[in-house]
Parts: C-alpha cells; structure tokens; sequence
C-alpha cells in the first residue's frame, strides 16, 4: 500500500481453523510445541497434508523427546472440531502416514555452531493504522473469521461447521483507511440451514459484531456465501497443506513475503524466528514514531550466523533517513539467530497459538515480538 496513492481499494483475506491449509498447520505446530516441551532443543521441521480422512506427516525431526505424533494430529483434529463420523475426516477413524526422519547431518552442524537453518530473507511490517499496529483490511478479517469460530464453538450459531473463510476491502485515502467498502464471509453449515438464514444470521452476528457502523461504507457490499449452500467442506472436500497460507499468517498483503512459511519449524529456522524478528524490530520503531509505516527485511546464509543484510524502509513517513533507521537497527538488536531466539524466548511450546488467525498483531498471548522494544536510549 502506498500512501503517496491518492484513493485506492485493499482486500486482505483470512481462513478459520477448520480450513484444510489451517488444520495442517495446526497439526504441524502442535508436534513443535510437543517436542519443545520435553526438548526446548528439538529441531523440527514438520509438513502435513490432510485429505480426505487421511493425514500425512512428513519432515525431519531430531530431538530427545518421545512424542506420540499420531495422538497429537488426531487431538488437533477433534480439538479443531472434526470429531462425527461419516463427515469424511473425523479425528477417530482418519488414516495417518507418518514419514518424518532425522535432520540432516550436514544442516545439524551448521546450526550447532549457531549458524542459520536455510539461507532465505524475511520480511517484518508495521503501521498506525490499528492499535496492534497491523493494517486495518487483515485485522477485521481475522476477527470475522475468529467471530466464526467463536460462535460456533460457543453453540451461539450452532449449525456453523469448521471450515471458512473471510476477506475484507478497506478504502483509503492517501494511504488512510476510511471505510469498508466491501465484505466476503463464506461458511460451512449444515445441510438442513436454508441459504436464506446463513446470510442472515451471519449478517447480524458475525459481520455487524466485528465492523464497527462507523467503518461501513454507505451501500458496503457484502457477500455471505455467494457461490450458495457450502455443506461440503474441511479436508473431505479439499486437500491442505503446512504453510500455504503465508500471507494470512502475516499482514494480508499489505507487505511483501520472503517465501518461507511458519508452521511446522522450530526457532532455529529463520523463515520463523528471523520473520518475528522483523516484526518485533518495524513494531518498535513504528511505537517509537520513527516512522508510521515501517518495513522490515533480514536475510541470511545457510550455516552463517549474523544475517547478509539488514533493510529498513519507511515508506516516505519516516522521521530520519532509511539509512539511520537502518544503523539504529544493527545498534539496538542483536540479530543471530541464536541471539533472536534468546531475546525473543522463542525456546517455548506456544506455536499452536500462532497457527491460526495470524501470528502478528495478536495481544491476548504472550508473543514476545508483539512487544515494541525501546529505541529511545539508541538514539543518540
């Protein structure tokens, strides 16, 4: 997003946890933090892909602990709400494959000398224009899509299934969010809820609860389920996969993506670490007013510990040049990756909280890099 652009539309999008990509990235970071609670030292990389009533572990894991990674899918599964029989995936009866092997030796080296796990570059994001300091078009969609969840769960809308999805276009005015100009909620139901009580009852519950009068544009358009019924739904009806929900999982494309996802990795892999990093570090200088939009990138080698290169951008609202931003950065954070992990205490089993609804701009846990660190003593 540009603030230098005069009016323009921007739509982010969210899935509930009962999407199939977000049930495989639940699994996968609940074997993290399965491992990481009896070994903080486990090194895990783990995939999964879900199908119908089957899934499928892959990756490579080295670790003292001893985790029964067949229960902790089907936990997740029953947890995440797929738990009655003849649905097509169901926790009891799903099929699991599970393939995961030893890291290998070469990688395992690298990062025993505190190397970085993979080359790669990661990118973090700030801006005022939320009190998360998130942009206004992924926050509203994450909170459509947890308003699903929640009132399913809570039996308040008790004929929502697991799986759907939001997206939300926010109009702004040079570079401002104004209003919303259109809404996109798609839920699964059961069979016997006509069309005709999901829209509206998804209308007064789900959409008016969450976006605020203030926000909706005069004549919103809104679309709540527009391809009709959606009965089928979840990993019977479609495949998922760890990790294909990148820009969900951060700022709803409001800034760019390195390329590498979260879920299933341990701390030493810098997609993850290094990407809270960049978070943690364009969060404070935007809590600092340094800047009112600020982005963040850091990049690494495979095996090398301090990163290839440090970039800081603005975005035209910053308060001194880039290149002191930049400066500032390397003073104030030590950027190793076992330097992220230590200041970062990322050593922890919390990455199934992470694993749906983003993994930024949340405040109800305890995320370390959500905490804006003070700039002001560097700066001199």
């Amino acid at each position: 997003m540009n603030p230098k652009n005069s009016t323009y539309l921007f739509t982010s999008e969210s899935v509930t946890e009962g999407h199939p990509d977000k049930v495989a990235d639940l699994i996968s970071d609940a074997i993290v933090d399965a491992y990481l609670e009896q070994d903080p030292y486990s090194r895990v990389a783990c995939e999964t892909l879900v199908a119908p009533n089957r899934v499928v572990l892959a990756g490579e894991i080295t670790s003292t602990a001893e985790v029964n990674r067949d229960q902790v899918a089907r936990d997740v599964v029953r947890e995440i709400g797929y738990d009655r029989p003849g649905d097509g995936f169901e926790a009891d009866t799903l099929i699991l494959d599970d393939l995961i092997h030893e890291q290998a030796r070469e990688i395992k080296d690298g990062v025993d000398t505190g190397g970085a796990g993979d080359q790669g570059l990661m990118f973090g994001f700030a801006c005022d224009e939320t009190p998360e300091l998130m942009p206004l078009p992924i926050m509203l969609a994450h909170g459509l899509t947890r308003r699903l969840a929640e009132a399913r769960k809570s039996d308040e809308i008790p004929w929502l299934r697991p799986d759907g999805k939001a997206q939300v276009t926010v109009r702004y005015e040079a570079g401002e969010p104004k209003e919303v100009a259109a809404v996109v909620v798609s839920c699964q139901h059961e069979k016997a809820v006509e069309l005709d009580d999901v829209r509206k009852i998804v209308q007064e519950q789900v959409i008016e609860s969450v976006i605020p009068g203030r926000q909706m544009a005069n004549g919103m358009a809104v679309h709540i389920n527009p391809c009709g019924t959606f009965v089928e739904g979840g990993p019977a009806a479609d495949a998922g996969l760890t990790g294909r929900k990148i820009i969900v999982d951060t700022y709803g494309g409001a800034a760019p993506h390195g390329g590498g996802a979260f879920s299933g990795k341990d701390p030493t892999k810098v997609d993850r670490s290094a990407a809270y990093m960049a978070r943690h570090v364009a969060k404070s200088l935007v809590a600092a007013a340094l800047a009112r939009r600020a982005l963040v990138q850091i990049a690494y080698a495979i095996g090398v510990s301090d990163p290839v290169s440090v970039f800081v951008d603005a975005l035209g609202t910053g308060t001194a040049p880039e290149e002191e931003l930049a400066s500032l950065i390397r003073k104030k954070f030590l950027l190793t990756p076992q330097s992220i992990i230590s200041h970062l205490d990322l050593r922890r089993p919390i990455y199934s909280r992470t694993a749906a609804y983003g993994h930024f701009g949340r405040d109800e846990f305890e995320f370390t890099w959500e905490k804006a660190g003070n700039m002001s003593e560097c700066w001199d």
